[in-house]
């Protein structure tokens, strides 16, 4: 089954650090730091270069930066090579790749 690419609909660039609660719809790309709450029923993408420190709750979230804190995913959780994720993670799909750094709890169940 061929995943569709989400749609970007906002992005916080290399050099761009954000702290609060941060909500939004559509698919949002990080590549810089962010610290606090991150809340969505759309895509997170958490891209190489970024570093998030906050507990995330999206529908889908692609990671592969670093991310303090933990994350529920209501669909898919793609852990990618060169992530590096220190805290618990809960989705129905859950995809680490070879090479990624997992410390942390996981569950594959939405309650």
């Amino acid at each position: 089954m061929k995943r569709k690419t989400p749609r970007i609909t906002a992005f916080l660039g290399r050099d761009t650090a954000f702290e609060g609660t941060l909500t939004f719809t559509g698919g949002l790309r990080i590549d810089g730091r962010f610290q606090g709450e991150i809340s969505t029923g759309g895509t997170l993408i958490i891209g190489d270069s970024a570093v998030v420190r906050g507990d995330i709750h999206a529908s889908c979230v692609l990671v592969s930066g670093e991310i303090h804190g933990n994350t529920i995913a209501d669909e898919r959780i793609e852990i990618l090579t060169s992530a590096r994720i220190f805290g618990d993670v809960q989705s129905p799909e859950i995809i680490v790749g070879a090479g990624a750094v997992f410390e942390g709890k996981c569950r594959t169940d939405i309650s």
